[in-house]
């Protein structure tokens, strides 16, 4: 067995090497250097065409849709560090306000607002809150309107001054 897996070996590397030898000297070949470069160029101008193709049909290429996948990957990317941002600077408010005490403090100052209405309302009835009588010298007099002069209406007018 131990023949038979070095003679393999050795075939197999032969073939590569002869492989190699072929294909390097295929590339050194001007004729089919030519002939790949002409090829490459083809398919660049066929591309070009499909592009401009679907550009007349309004459709987009597979080059429009690589580049949207691409902004909508990033799109999607910095949404996700805004959302990890805002979660962040959430936890930290809750902290912050927890540590104050804010919410019990703006429940206590609730309270005594809701009071101080209260006594101010209970003031205002208590005192027969009307408002002060106007002084005499202050109080507005009633004129009689001018008696309105009757006009003619504007088609007998026209016909007047004809």
């Amino acid at each position: 067995m131990a023949e038979g897996e070095g003679l393999r070996e050795r075939l197999q590397k032969q073939g590569e090497d002869t492989l190699g030898k072929v294909a390097q000297e295929l590339l050194e070949n001007p004729i089919v250097t030519g002939a790949l470069t002409r090829a490459f160029e083809a398919r660049e101008r066929a591309a070009q065409a499909q592009e401009v193709a679907m550009g007349a049909l309004n459709l987009p290429s597979a080059a429009d849709l690589e580049r949207l996948t691409r902004r909508l990957r990033s799109v999607a990317q910095r949404l996700e560090g805004i959302e990890d941002s805002v979660d962040r600077l959430d936890s930290r408010l809750e902290g912050v306000a927890k540590a104050a005490g804010l919410d019990d403090r703006l429940a206590a100052i609730e309270g005594q607002l809701a009071k101080l209405a209260a006594e101010v309302t209970a003031l205002a009835h208590g005192i027969d809150a009307a408002p002060a009588p106007v002084p005499r010298e202050q109080e507005r007099l009633e004129v009689d309107p001018a008696p309105a002069r009757k006009r003619a209406p504007a088609k007998k007018a026209a016909a007047k001054k004809r």
